[in-house]
């Protein structure tokens, strides 16, 4: 029995909805073990007693092949529309959901229409399967745990091999090309290698910018192992680190200490930002700080729980989380330090365990 698509038809009869149509890949694949890609290519399509993928001839062995058995294989060819008329005569819903994250407009254009045609209401649906996703099962951890594991060894590769004078993209191949060749299925992202300056863009690209003594380089990576994804930040200083330098990283790893210790289930979001943040803001930096505290990581990277001042989720253990702190300071440079964790009932567990020693002898 697929349990996944228990809770979900569970979460459905709650809500009074008679299906629910899924385009997220993502969820996609937690719930049927396929996904036709970012490209929105497949649809599911799941009431309390059908459950169909609907995609063209690109997937349908695909589909044979992956596809768990409760889910049947709609040949929908160049009309990705029509799976939608057929659900509506076999499952005779009232009213579906849909996801509004992920549609485009002149699909639901379409989508209404069929569903007028066919006599039932379209509702939209946000985050049901993500919530069911937020929460990690044992074989989930256990990917996301290999995947951090690749990821703190590309870092030890690369603070191994870095030195001045090379390039910020240079030292982002060296991480991916490591982490491809020791079992990762891709990159988790497009990494970040920042130095100097640049290092004070939270999502930096890397440039030919060459790294330089005594500044900041900022290391921000992942990697993709069996679906589930990985998150890692360091920032190093190759030689002798100014004095600025010094006075940012301690108050960012003091942050991600006091948070680190505070966080358990039970917590709400806004909260656990407010641990790291209060920091931040008494070492004199608190508008050098953006973003959230962090989010969490499984087969999205970035997917539920928030840690941030809008959060409003309550932590359950099994969450996964990033734990990540910065102080950005616009023409010197940036510090951030993160580590991905799982929630427990009284704590937490710290998978990244990355050095954060930030001075490399050169």
């Amino acid at each position: 029995m697929n349990q996944r698509l228990a809770n979900l038809r569970a979460k459905l009869a709650e809500q009074g909805l008679d299906g629910l149509i899924v385009t997220r890949p993502e969820n996609q694949f937690y719930l049927s073990g396929f996904s036709g890609g970012e490209y929105l290519d497949a649809t599911l399509l799941i009431s309390a007693e059908h459950a169909m993928i609907s995609t063209d001839s690109r997937y349908y062995e695909d589909v044979k092949q992956r596809a768990k058995d409760d889910f049947k294989l709609f040949e929908a060819g160049y009309d990705k529309n029509k799976a939608l008329g057929e659900f509506a005569t076999t499952a005779h819903p009232k009213v579906m959901g849909y996801e509004t994250q992920y549609l485009m407009v002149a699909t639901l254009r379409d989508w209404t229409r069929a569903a007028r045609k066919a006599g039932f209401k379209l509702k939209p649906t946000p985050g049901l399967v993500e919530e069911l996703r937020a929460v990690k099962e044992p074989d989930e951890l256990a990917a996301i745990r290999r995947a951090v594991e690749l990821t703190d060894k590309a870092f030890a590769h690369f603070c191994a091999v870095v030195k001045p004078s090379m390039t910020e993209k240079e030292g982002a191949w060296i991480i991916e090309k490591y982490m491809r060749e020791h079992g990762a299925d891709k990159v988790a992202f497009d990494l970040i290698v920042a130095s100097g300056p640049n290092s004070a863009l939270p999502h930096a690209s890397p440039s030919d910018r060459r790294f330089q003594r005594g500044e900041p380089i900022l290391v921000d990576i992942g990697c993709r192992i069996n679906a589930y994804h990985s998150d890692l930040t360091r920032t190093l200083c190759l030689g002798q680190p100014d004095e600025q330098f010094t006075k940012v990283y301690k108050a960012v790893l003091k942050a991600q200490q006091a948070a680190e210790r505070k966080i358990k289930a039970g917590v709400k979001g806004k909260r656990a930002d407010a641990f790291a943040r209060n920091v931040i803001a008494k070492a004199g930096f608190g508008d050098q700080f953006g973003h959230g505290l962090g989010h969490g990581v499984g087969l999205a990277v970035h997917e539920g729980p928030r840690a941030s001042k809008l959060s409003k989720d309550t932590y359950q253990p099994n969450m996964t989380l990033t734990i990540e702190p910065g102080i950005y300071l616009p023409g010197w440079g940036g510090v951030r330090i993160e580590d991905l964790v799982v929630i427990r009932e009284n704590d937490v567990e710290i998978l990244s365990q990355a050095t954060k020693e930030p001075l490399v002898k050169i």
